[in-house]
């Protein structure tokens, strides 16, 4: 597509977001809760259309050679759709997010102030894989209020066009205008380039993806960016773990989902009884179908696990496998947590509670757990219905980000004729 053509269209898509935006602004919570019910009516309406296409997805991704874990984001089934519609459902049931007042006071003169909860305007989604972010994505704007422009993958295009199909005709039963969700009208890679620079039309850019997407959309973006950053996860055991609640808890961790950004994907092991639960942890790993690669001291104790090298400590790998690092204590843990974590997950096993204290007040994370897997790292799990992201900065928004955390606010002034000396 040519540039001229290509910037006409993708300005037509903001300035259409924006009309969209005004209109949802002001509807009323009944109104856009109608808007997600019958979104996830149009979803399950569409079963088998919606599967169909994604089959086609997922065998271009396999002719491509893409990863079984890249794959596994991929893919749908009937259960993963369901759980779609319903996450549109709990989206719904939350409570309204706009005209909540935060805070209110009053002058000795009278005149009387309000800080009210209010949407962020027009969001930019950009994501890969995971089709399943384009129905979060538009359910959370929607019951902001506010309109939405997602950008997919050319992977999951099939499956994406068919949710937002339904998203749009869920927002036209609700009396709203279906534009409020748009996807990007051309897979052409210079699209993104145009979002980025887009700041007349849109407010707020989510990236959803690996490293280079976010890295590349934070670099060079030139409205205002919501970051995600990759998952490098960690599980400490603790030297007072319960042994076998680490194994439940690390098997968890890594293998419930290893290629979603809340998987853990290093293992640490204190010392004091790495004889016991290093043999005990590998064994439950790798009978799940977990490869392990150990530092020297992990594999003095298991000799078979493959050796690690110094960069596993920074790789999110996102499949089934797990760097384990056995620490002197709690201050190595933080330590190795503070040099390689990415400010995503982390979680400590451990019966005595004052470490458990000192790990949860002591770690930079958005999300940080005491006897608890990682996979909790997500919006559903909170109470949020669904999320846009798990936030890794510290701007705005932090860990799941719902939709409560995608409005801002302004303040609401009343006087009596007041006038300022």
């Amino acid at each position: 597509m040519e540039v001229d053509e290509l910037r006409r269209r993708m300005e037509e898509v903001g300035d259409e977001g924006r009309r969209a935006q005004r209109r949802l602004a002001v509807s009323s919570h009944d109104e856009r809760n109608r808007a997600l019910k019958e979104g996830a009516k149009a979803i399950r309406d569409r079963m088998e259309l919606l599967l169909e296409a994604n089959q086609a997805d997922v065998e271009a991704a396999r002719e491509d050679g893409r990863s079984g874990a890249f794959v596994d984001r991929l893919q749908l089934d009937s259960q993963r759709v369901e759980g779609m519609a319903a996450g549109l459902e709990a989206i719904a049931e939350r409570s309204d997010p706009l005209g909540r007042v935060d805070q209110e006071w009053a002058r000795d003169d009278g005149l009387a102030f309000q800080r009210v909860r209010v949407p962020l305007g027009v969001l930019a989604v950009v994501f890969e894989s995971r089709p399943n972010v384009a129905a979060d994505a538009a359910g959370l704007a929607i019951k902001s209020g506010n309109a939405a422009i997602l950008r997919g993958g050319s992977e999951s295009r099939r499956s994406v066009d068919v949710i937002l199909e339904a998203m749009g005709a869920g927002l036209e039963e609700a009396g709203l205008p279906s534009r409020a969700v748009q996807t990007v009208p051309t897979q052409d890679r210079a699209a993104v380039g145009h979002l980025l620079s887009m700041t007349r039309h849109i407010d707020l850019l989510i990236p959803r993806g690996g490293r280079s997407l976010v890295e590349r959309v934070q670099m060079e973006s030139r409205v205002p960016v919501l970051g995600h950053l990759m998952g490098i996860n960690h599980t400490y055991v603790h030297a007072d773990a319960d042994l076998e609640m680490a194994r439940s808890v690390v098997v968890n961790a890594k293998m419930r989902r290893p290629g979603i950004c809340g998987a853990t994907e290093t293992l640490l092991v204190d010392r004091a009884v790495a004889a016991e639960a290093l043999p005990l942890l590998v064994e439950a790993l790798e009978a799940a179908g977990c490869r392990v690669r150990g530092d020297e001291e992990s594999r003095s104790v298991v000799d078979h696990v493959e050796a690690a090298q110094e960069e596993d400590w920074d790789t999110e790998w996102l499949d089934a496998v797990i760097g384990a690092k056995v620490v002197s204590g709690l201050d190595e843990a933080l330590e190795h947590i503070a040099d390689h974590g990415t400010g995503h997950t982390e979680a400590i096993v451990t019966e005595d509670e004052e470490a458990a204290r000192r790990f949860l007040d002591h770690v930079d994370a958005a999300i940080v757990l005491h006897n608890a897997s990682t996979q909790f790292a997500d919006g559903g799990e909170f109470g949020f219905g669904a999320e846009i992201g798990i936030a890794t900065g510290r701007i705005h928004a932090r860990g799941p980000v719902g939709a409560e955390h995608l409005t801002s606010y302004n303040y609401r002034v009343r006087g009596t004729g007041h006038v300022r000396p």
